[in-house]
């Protein structure tokens, strides 16, 4: 019956069956999993797991050998990628990020910066910003296109903890503002956004799939991940006092970046 109820509704985005192989090399196998309006669904899985690999096959780089993405017609995405790619010595201010490749308004640009707690930063360099501030400016961006659904890669990685739980609370407050579904890709295998409706455990194929909570006691996801930092999943959640939008770069000057590995 659940089946029949998601038919009805078309998903925003689907893989149905994919595999990708980069050469002779199987990057995904068989990977099933569809995104709902509204859901933020978050994606785990060791180095190597193959992460990257399926962002950019639903983003449409990477083409599946076999297997299709099905995109709801006249979809929008709305990408914040880990890092920007960006020639040194390039001069680039936020205002000026804001309006490639599509120009928007100062209003437009102002609104987006409020909206993701980077205000102020309008006249700052790109190539000047901390690894906190950077975040907020891509995610401004991407909102700017009012997209379906955001799709983040390891948004978090380089934030302490507390910056990654500012970070993750904002992620939670763009969704309910502007009614879109989320994607994020963790670098953390064992700590998770508590407001995923979603985790997938991801080690090339899909490992476990189902609530935090669910994937947290899952066999699949212990064998592969129980021997970490913490042993089992911990969720992030947003408790603290002040108010919502006293959000501060939690990014900048902690030296907090923990190393983990990159996929």
């Amino acid at each position: 019956m659940p089946d029949l109820q998601r038919q009805s509704v078309m998903s925003l985005i689907e893989a149905k069956d994919i595999s990708v192989h980069h050469g002779d090399f199987p990057a995904l196998e068989r990977v099933s999993f569809a995104i709902d309006a509204n859901e933020i669904v978050t994606v785990v899985g060791p180095n190597g797991s193959g992460k990257s690999t399926l962002l950019r096959t639903l983003l449409g780089v990477f083409s599946p050998s076999r297997g299709q993405i099905i995109r709801k017609p006249g979809l929008t995405i709305g990408y914040v990628p880990q890092k920007l790619a960006q020639e040194s010595g390039l001069p680039l201010t936020v205002r000026g990020f804001l309006s490639l490749p599509k120009r928007v308004s100062d209003a437009q640009a102002q609104a987006a910066l409020e909206e993701t707690g980077a205000v102020g930063l309008e006249q700052r360099q790109i190539s000047e910003l901390s690894g906190g501030q950077m975040q907020r400016v891509l995610l401004a961006r991407a909102i700017l296109n009012e997209p379906d659904i955001l799709i983040l890669d390891e948004p978090t990685q380089g934030l302490d903890q507390p910056g990654a739980a500012d970070f993750y609370a904002l992620i939670e407050r763009v969704r309910d503002q502007h009614g879109c579904a989320v994607l994020l890709v963790s670098h953390d295998l064992n700590v998770v956004m508590s407001a995923s409706d979603r985790v997938i455990c991801l080690n090339g194929h899909v490992c476990c799939e189902g609530t935090p909570t669910v994937v947290r006691d899952a066999p699949e996801y212990l064998a592969l991940f129980g021997h970490g930092t913490q042993g089992t999943m911990a969720l992030y959640q947003h408790r603290h006092d002040h108010s919502h939008d006293h959000d501060h770069d939690h990014g900048h000057g902690h030296g907090h970046d923990h190393g983990h590995a990159h996929d």
